[in-house]
């Protein structure tokens, strides 16, 4: 990872979604005072509000619930604040049982995959965030360092054994610091006056098909068409995606937005043109490294030449660990600048941090998209005719 966010452990791991001093890093980047880019609405869908990650690597909850959030509206159904929190636990227990039977051969950190969230409902459901919010450490945010810390010493020190048969112990006492840090699992629970369990809320209020949501990458060390594991560190559950010709992922995106669907997005963040207080994502023609200082402080002072993305240079910048799979948001929508170039309405997880343009939100352009994109989720019905088809759905 070429930066550091919300974990230190980021480094490490370089595991899908895990931050915590880069959004110190990306709310510089030149920051100005006032509007420079004049964006005009394309699309613009509906999304609950944005919330705070807080310093916890777990921002793929967070993308993937607030996807969640809105295809519930985009069902019709009730606005639902639902608990990030309590897909974390599950992960966290699901992936350390994981970790002990690879022998420690998977990694272990705060990160994951926008798929976990379906992973999770699937299995066991999910909770309103008024019935688990996961504080339970005296912080009023996440703070996930210290017991990430905690959960690694116990299942290293199961692996790591020297001898002996691994103890009955070990589950018992991983799940009492998750009850000591995040709270009691909400086994049963009440919500709007009546009693529910995970399943149960779930079934009533959610009422989807976990099925009927597919990821899309883009890369060629595997075949087009085909199905397959991004190779990033935080695919614990080695999830597959359909592989498809990069120009047909960026039409699969601006089909879904067409047709009122968001999409979760797996991406990296860590470039310098990425600004978190410029609120744009952009990625000029020059390499950064050729740019004079006063070239990178007018990269975000409105439209300027972008570079042109192939499916080659892509492919070298994720063969090389230069893309990497450190963030996941939510593209709601589309704008053009007064050029006429294209960028992506992003839903971010950083709270309501003010920009020029839209709080909590950064508009990434096209170029940006299709250099740093590590995979999209959305619902099957979000997919172009000939994708759907060729995709078996």
């Amino acid at each position: 990872m070429k930066n550091q966010l919300i974990i230190s452990a980021l480094l490490a791991t370089t595991g899908l979604f895990a931050q915590v001093d880069l959004i110190n890093k990306v709310s510089g980047n030149g920051a100005r005072d006032g509007k420079t880019f004049e964006f005009t609405t394309i699309y613009d869908l509906e999304a609950t509000p944005v919330k705070d990650q807080g310093r916890s690597g777990t921002c793929w909850s967070y993308s993937a619930t607030g996807f969640l959030e809105s295809e519930l509206l985009r069902m019709g159904k009730p606005a639902i604040d639902l608990s990030e929190m309590y897909t974390v636990r599950k992960v966290y227990q699901d992936k350390a049982e994981k970790y002990v039977r690879l022998h420690g051969a998977l990694n272990f950190a705060q990160g994951g995959a926008c798929p976990d969230l379906f992973y999770v409902i699937e299995r066991y459901g999910a909770v309103p965030q008024s019935a688990y919010a996961g504080l339970n450490y005296g912080t009023p945010g996440n703070d996930h360092d210290e017991l990430e810390a905690a959960l690694k010493g116990i299942v290293d020190a199961v692996v790591n054994k020297n001898s002996g048969t691994v103890t009955t112990a070990w589950n018992k006492g991983f799940t009492g610091y998750l009850d000591a840090y995040l709270g009691a699992e909400p086994t049963s629970f009440t919500y709007e006056g009546k009693p529910y369990t995970p399943r149960s809320f779930a079934d009533k209020f959610l009422g989807i098909n976990v099925k009927d949501y597919i990821q899309l990458t883009s890369f060629t060390h595997h075949p087009f068409g085909s199905w397959f594991a991004v190779e990033v560190p935080d695919n614990w559950t080695w999830g597959t995606s359909y592989n498809v010709p990069l120009d047909e992922l960026m039409a699969t995106i601006d089909h879904a937005l067409a047709n009122g669907y968001t999409i979760a997005w797996a991406t990296d963040v860590s470039e310098k043109g990425f600004s978190l207080n410029n609120g744009v994502a952009v990625w000029p023609a020059k390499a950064w490294s050729d740019m004079s200082a006063e070239e990178k402080s007018a990269v975000f002072t409105g439209p300027h030449e972008e570079a042109v993305v192939t499916q080659a240079s892509r492919q070298a910048a994720f063969d090389n660990y230069e893309t990497q799979d450190d963030h996941g948001m939510q593209i709601v929508g589309k704008v053009k600048d007064q050029s006429g170039a294209s960028y992506y309405i992003v839903k971010n997880s950083w709270g309501p941090r003010k920009n020029a343009y839209r709080e909590g939100y950064i508009y990434a352009s096209e170029a940006f998209v299709r250099a740093k994109t590590i995979s999209i989720m959305l619902h099957q019905d979000g997919l172009p005719k000939a994708t759907k088809k060729a995709a078996g759905r």
